[in-house]
């Protein structure tokens, strides 16, 4: 009796054979993850921290602290598509791999900013497509793209764009002030009134509210539109809304300052201004998008 009760007592205590090897498989698959995980963040540590430098001293980028959590979201829209996808390597993963390494090794080699944070990106893109494949790889492309909009755009073309744009901003909002019939003439970026001489500087260039206005109106067209042409319709709109909408900041800016007072183009005022101007960026960007569902759903209908 005792011995059978020892036995017992064995058996119940010994693993199970099915339990141990679950155990074991899926460690080993999760195993060379972690590690590569713990590779890549160790290898990345100060491309992320001058990341976050610039997006805390940039107001230009201060949307990109927002931009991972809004990737990490999308992913989990899709898990319940990832959880059933088809997992199988891909060999074209590998070779993203090493293209994005070797723009690591290059940018890191040229002090290039944009290339080492653009590597990263692409690294992880191919990984994905290497580890689970290209079926995988389709359904986190989106949330994958995204994080480019956290990556500053190189400064050679920040510069190249902010004069222009200052221009077209000033020569619009000079031709809106002469058909309203107010005296004003424009040197370069500066609109001269009779009581008051308004600089279009890098700041009201539109640049800033551009580039933001960007990553919300891609977020914005993946979510609300079920067709890819309609996506790429409203995303490509993004660009003129903004534009337009800071001709109009200026314009009324100017306009503020001659018929009212010159302090509303100065300070708290002006900065208010722009961010009222964002809103109204916003606000355009959800009607057209109404609109391009709408014209959608009678064309289904």
């Amino acid at each position: 009796m005792r011995a059978t009760i020892e036995k017992d007592k064995a058996e119940v205590s010994a693993p199970r054979p099915s339990s141990v090897k679950t155990f074991s498989s899926g460690l080993r698959e999760i195993l060379p993850l972690l590690l590569l995980g713990l590779v890549l963040l160790l290898t990345y540590i100060p491309v992320i921290i001058d990341l976050v430098k610039d997006w805390w001293q940039d107001p230009n980028y201060s949307h990109g602290f927002l931009v991972p959590f809004v990737s990490i979201y999308l992913v989990y829209k899709k898990w319940p598509e990832l959880a059933i996808s088809e997992r199988k390597s891909c060999w074209w993963g590998l070779t993203l791999v090493i293209f994005g390494l070797l723009l690591l090794i290059l940018g890191t080699a040229g002090a290039e900013y944009f290339t080492v944070r653009f590597s990263l990106v692409v690294l992880l893109a191919g990984l994905v497509a290497y580890l689970y494949g290209k079926k995988f790889l389709g359904l986190l492309l989106v949330p994958i793209c995204y994080l480019l909009f956290m990556i500053p755009i190189p400064y050679t073309i920040y510069y190249s764009l902010t004069l222009p744009m200052q221009l077209f901003a000033s020569k619009c909002a000079v031709g809106v002030l002469q058909f309203l019939g107010i005296p004003v003439f424009r040197a370069g970026n500066i609109i001269i009134l009779p009581n008051y001489s308004l600089e279009v500087g890098e700041a009201c260039s539109g640049l800033r509210s551009l580039v933001s206005l960007m990553a919300l109106g891609f977020l914005f067209a993946y979510l609300s539109q079920k067709r890819n042409l309609n996506r790429a319709i409203l995303f490509a709109s993004t660009p003129i809304i903004a534009i337009i909408a800071n001709v109009f900041r200026v314009s009324t800016t100017a306009l503020g300052a001659y018929a009212v007072s010159p302090k509303l183009a100065e300070d708290f005022l002006h900065k208010l201004s722009g961010l009222l101007v964002f809103v109204c960026s916003v606000f355009c960007l959800v009607i057209l998008g109404g609109i391009l569902s709408w014209v959608q759903k009678r064309k289904e209908s």
